[in-house]
């Protein structure tokens, strides 16, 4: 994939694939994101293994991980292998795009708002996991690597939750 483009943006921006080695790819380059003392270190153990190589609009990342294509919720910290080869990784991602890469709430908050910049993500006001809405309203711009941050101390706090546990969010500057 990265022979034919180095880096780029589809689906008016829902999906991001990481260039490889390109300062002027015009994209952030697959090692700069895949940094451990970047956003990863946020994820205390979490992210440990995976190469990500491309996001949804809302920050999902896309990694391979033992030689299998897996989707990181950031919001969780899990993980979920769904191809066996980058290969079969497009083809999934061609057929159930507006699933996997967030196209129509990306579509419709671009409507609203504007294009969505290089190096920005949707990120929910209430976290998915806690119940918040696909909305336009429930998402705001956020750089991705701190929207990644945020999530990670999310991630961080629900990871020996049982399913159904009482969570208390709270934002504070």
């Amino acid at each position: 994939m990265l022979r034919a483009r180095n880096g780029f943006y589809a689906f008016e921006s829902a999906l991001h694939v990481f260039s490889s080695g390109d300062p002027d790819a015009g994209t952030e380059s697959l090692e700069a994101w895949n940094e451990p003392a970047g956003w990863r270190s946020g994820y205390d153990g979490l992210a440990d293994g995976f190469t990500f190589f491309a996001e949804d609009v809302f920050g999902s990342q896309f990694a391979i991980r033992d030689e299998r294509v897996c989707m990181f919720d950031p919001e969780t910290g899990s993980a979920e292998a769904m191809a066996t080869s980058v290969e079969d990784w497009a083809d999934q991602l061609l057929s159930d795009y507006e699933v996997l890469t967030g196209f129509p709430l990306a579509h419709r908050w671009q409507q609203a708002h504007g294009p969505i910049p290089v190096g920005k993500r949707l990120v929910p006001k209430i976290p998915f996991v806690l119940g918040g809405d696909f909305e336009i309203s429930n998402v705001y711009l956020l750089d991705a690597h701190e929207g990644m941050r945020l999530r990670a101390e999310l991630a961080v706090q629900l990871r020996d939750l049982p399913d159904g546990a009482q969570v208390q969010y709270r934002v504070v500057d």
